[in-house]
């Protein structure tokens, strides 16, 4: 692990290889370790960068106004990079749209996988899935919430818990409880946000976007991906990821790593 302060804030990141550099960009309900599959196989070829986002993971949370994107491209100016390729996953995925259109000039490519957008509303299916999968959670009981969003989203509506490796479900549940716990520190932070935010500015996007879901994720998210394809001008729509759900590249690294490199190629 290293640590580098950007924008007054000391971020954590792991680093690996050399050559054209890509920054990984994790879930919301995750942090830089979900990279784990995926950083290897790319730092062969690439020189890799997995980040935890202010707020999570072992990255620090100053009582300061800023912007995920903006740390994004702090990141870049700090390790003297120019531009870079984001890859990212669920809110992680939104941050790197967000850094795309705020500083255009400091990224080179999208890889996108269930991601989430800025400015997106969940449709009122999704909002009866939680209620049928999950229900009432205490938000103050970081077990349970937990619990609740890795049943949502890791296992997946189509899926039950018993489909899904037990040791992956341990593992996302303990880095959730640590998420949570940096969504209720920021509530207390001004965290800026893209003006006007994303969802409705995807044509606006002009460097490459490969997008892609797992098959046994929310609806919701599979339609973005869909929406994402329809409105970026050089978007590519992959086949959603049998078998996978919203922690895409922690479930199947494999086809993400093929993916991606074949992408950058």
């Amino acid at each position: 692990m290293h640590k580098i302060t950007i924008n007054g804030a000391a971020l954590a990141y792991d680093e690996a290889g050399t050559g054209t550099p890509v920054v990984l960009l994790h879930a919301g309900i995750a942090d830089r370790r979900m990279w784990r599959g995926v950083l290897p196989a790319l730092a062969a070829r690439h020189r890799v960068i997995a980040l935890d986002l202010r707020g999570y993971g072992d990255s620090e949370l100053p009582a300061t106004p800023f912007a995920h994107h903006d740390d994004v491209a702090g990141l870049l100016d700090a390790l003297d990079i120019p531009r870079a390729a984001l890859v990212g996953c669920s809110f992680g995925g939104s941050v790197a749209i967000d850094t795309a259109l705020a500083h255009p000039d400091r990224v080179t490519a999208l890889a996108l996988f269930g991601t989430a957008v800025s400015g997106n509303e969940w449709s009122e299916e999704a909002n009866d899935l939680w209620d049928d999968l999950v229900g009432e959670v205490d938000p103050d009981d970081f077990t349970a919430g937990a619990a609740g969003e890795v049943r949502f989203w890791v296992v997946g509506p189509a899926r039950q818990p018993s489909d899904v490796d037990s040791d992956l479900i341990a593992f996302a549940q303990e880095m959730d409880q640590r998420a949570l716990a940096a969504e209720l520190a920021l509530g207390a932070v001004e965290v800026g946000e893209l003006t006007p935010p994303a969802i409705d500015r995807l044509g606006e996007l002009r460097v490459p976007v490969l997008v892609t879901a797992g098959a046994a994720d929310v609806p919701d998210i599979r339609r973005l991906a869909d929406r994402i394809a329809a409105e970026v001008p050089d978007a590519v729509r992959l086949p959603d990821v049998p078998d996978a759900a919203h922690l895409l590249p922690l479930e199947r690294p494999e086809p993400v790593n093929a993916a991606v490199l074949d992408f950058l190629s």
